[in-house]
């Protein structure tokens, strides 16, 4: 069992006004999944993701998947 605790950051881009979401990658090697959580509420629940769908999740962010005027419906 590892002890290893997450070090959460923000993206640099995170400068919306608080509507950020944190994220610890450094669990990837020991425990294969990328924690997420809420920025404004860091005491509050946290989503563990499989490192491949958080992967999968920032391709489909960086080449527009989700723009809303090109996503499909």
């Amino acid at each position: 069992m590892t002890t290893e605790t997450p070090q959460w950051f923000t993206s640099s881009y995170s400068e919306n006004g608080g509507q950020c979401l944190e994220v610890a990658t450094n669990l990837v090697a020991s425990r294969g999944v990328v924690p997420v959580r809420d920025s404004k509420n860091p005491s509050g629940p946290v989503l563990d993701l499989p490192a491949g769908a958080f992967s999968s999740f920032v391709v489909s962010v960086r080449t527009g998947r989700f723009d809303t005027d090109t996503a499909a419906v």
